[in-house]
């Protein structure tokens, strides 16, 4: 069901788990290349081609109506809105906290130097949808958005076959503020984003996860639009010592493996007797899981329990896989994550699954996948904001600086950018 590794000597037999995102695109490539192209040419026509040949709906309107979100609000449940308005605070709370202001500083005599905070004018949400409902991936990246001030969000999702959209998605856009919603998803929805239709405005930024048409397309309009990430299979490593609960840890496994065939679920630990306690516990919980088939090509071919000869040889392999999720259930998981460098997000102690972070805590989970958390981090606030410097120098300041710029701009053959300088220099003070 699940590869054992030995130590650190075994760690090659990681490669295809490390690199499992390493696939050959080329096909989908091809597709997605043609599908941006017609868009771009036909617009509209071309969206609702390719949503009625890959969603398999008929869509009459692409936008969602305001009495289809009314509609939405009547059928769904008052425990469910409770929790969505539950978390949306959670949300809020946390990513207020990565507000930035800009700043203002005198360096020197006639030298002054800032830098303004502006947002993003408008984004596109891309959430997945269809038979599947994320609400979740509303709030995390709707709110962010908000808080930057970004003037205009623009959701895009696929409808199921009869052209629906799922009515917790509605709700929470709908509780965000967001009422600009349409119903299409894949490359095309990129591709509308990003140059715009007769009905779909084009926007300055896409964020939010897809499949791999959807990443794909992201990968391709990057540069004419900004993008979040290319995100990658989803992935869990769970660092755990001979105190922790083995029924917790095969849950979390189980619950990762049930993403997708691809994602990854790692258990490192010391501890053999543990190991053999978690297998037992899999085999147990295997049994009644609703996507049991999806998760057992997932263990199979991308989980992994790795053995250690010690909890600080188990840091050193963590901070190697940088996972995007990492759950430390050790005897001290309060110290042990201080050395930890690379991770997206940290979930400390028995009784914080993934699963908390997912949807309610409040930090973000849109996170870095396939080791990209070695140089990246999880969306927030900052993703929505432009950062622009002030610069300013008086005649004076320019006199006393001036001699150093030009040799500056001559060692580099940049004679213009030097004269730019010696012109303002030979001028007469008026």
């Amino acid at each position: 069901m699940i590869q054992i590794i030995e130590g650190a000597n075994e760690i090659e037999k990681l490669e295809k788990i490390l690199n499992r995102t390493s696939m050959d695109a080329e096909g989908v490539l091809k597709k997605v290349d043609q599908i941006i192209k017609d868009v771009r040419e036909s617009g509209d026509k071309a969206v609702i081609k390719y949503t009625q040949l890959y969603d398999g709906n008929m869509l009459e309107d692409i936008k969602v109506s305001k009495e289809e979100i009314e509609d939405a609000k009547k059928i769904i449940s008052k425990d469910l809105i409770k929790a969505i308005e539950n978390a949306i605070d959670n949300i809020y709370k946390f990513h207020r906290k990565q507000i930035e202001n800009g700043f203002i500083i005198e360096q020197g005599e006639g030298v002054m130097l800032g830098q303004i905070i502006n947002p993003i004018e408008r984004i596109g949400v891309y959430i997945p949808g269809g038979t599947a409902s994320y609400p979740s991936t509303v709030m995390m990246n709707v709110i962010p958005a908000n808080i930057a001030g970004v003037k205009k969000i623009i959701i895009v999702t696929p409808a199921d076959e009869d052209g629906k959209v799922k009515e917790s998605i509605l709700v929470t856009a709908d509780l965000l503020g967001v009422n600009e919603i349409y119903k299409i998803g894949g490359a095309q929805a990129i591709a509308a984003l990003c140059y715009g239709t007769e009905t779909i405005p084009k926007v300055d930024k896409i964020v939010g996860p897809g499949n791999i048409y959807v990443a794909m397309a992201k990968q391709k309009v990057a540069g004419m639009v900004g993008i979040d990430m290319i995100a990658g299979p989803s992935e869990v490593v769970i660092l755990a010592d001979e105190t922790a609960n083995a029924k917790f840890i095969a849950a979390d496994l189980i619950a990762q493996a049930e993403h997708d065939t691809r994602a990854a679920s790692i258990l490192v630990t010391d501890s053999k007797e543990l190991k053999d306690k978690v297998l037992d516990q899999l085999k147990c919980q295997m049994h009644t899981l609703q996507r049991r088939e999806i998760a057992e090509k997932s263990l199979a071919h991308y989980g992994a329990i790795i053995i250690t000869k010690d909890i600080k040889e188990g840091k050193v392999i963590v901070n190697r896989l940088a996972p995007e999720h990492l759950e430390i259930m050790t005897r001290n998981p309060m110290e042990d994550y201080s050395d930890i460098q690379n991770a997206g997000a940290i979930f400390l102690g028995k009784y914080t699954p993934e699963a908390v972070g997912d949807y309610y805590a409040g930090s973000n989970h849109t996170l870095p996948t396939s080791r990209t958390a070695r140089f990246s981090s999880a969306l927030g606030v900052y993703d929505f904001i432009k950062r622009t410097s002030l610069v300013y120098y008086s005649r004076g300041a320019l006199i006393n600086a001036g001699p150093d710029i030009i040799s500056l701009a001559k060692e580099e053959s940049l004679t213009g950018h030097a004269n730019s300088i010696k012109v303002r220099l030979e001028e007469e003070d008026v």
